[in-house]
């Protein structure tokens, strides 16, 4: 399941929800990213944007792609956008599966496409103004081993 919101999420009702009983899933593997204040100027907020339509699809992508890779029973992306204040959830990632390692890599897998190459636009206040938040070399270097695992 993809959401793209506005409106914070309850952790422990999105588990449960995703689990619904289920009593095949040996592991549950969750990533919750926070806002957090990095700018030197001191940061007020994170404004997150996104084109809708285009993002869910390409949310749907790389979620299948993590099906195909792993053999999840089910998965769940929460992306907020909007305007976040330090310490506001941002992203929320489960995954279910029979055993812990498919569900930890394919959680890692997701976090790092939505880390490097999903499509939403941030820009940072600070006392010092506005700026858009460039990607990290660092994140691209760690995404980079999903490309070549997979040829």
């Amino acid at each position: 399941m993809i959401r793209v919101q506005e409106q914070d999420f309850d952790i422990g009702a999105e588990i449960a929800a995703l689990r619904n009983g289920r009593t095949d899933a040996g592991a549950i593997a969750v990533f919750i990213g926070a806002v957090r204040d990095l700018a030197q100027a001191g940061l007020s907020a994170m404004v997150l944007e996104h084109y809708p339509g285009m993002t869910e699809k390409e949310l749907a992508r790389i979620d299948a792609e993590a099906h195909e890779r792993w053999p999840l029973l089910d998965s769940l992306i929460v992306h907020r956008i909007g305007k976040l204040r330090p310490g506001d959830n941002i992203v929320l990632v489960v995954t279910l599966s029979a055993h812990r390692s498919d569900a930890f890599e394919a959680a890692q897998f997701l976090m790092d496409y939505l880390k490097t190459s999903a499509p939403f636009w941030k820009t940072e206040e600070t006392l010092a103004g506005r700026s858009w938040v460039e990607a990290r070399r660092s994140d691209e270097d760690v995404a980079e081993r999903w490309t070549e695992q997979r040829g």
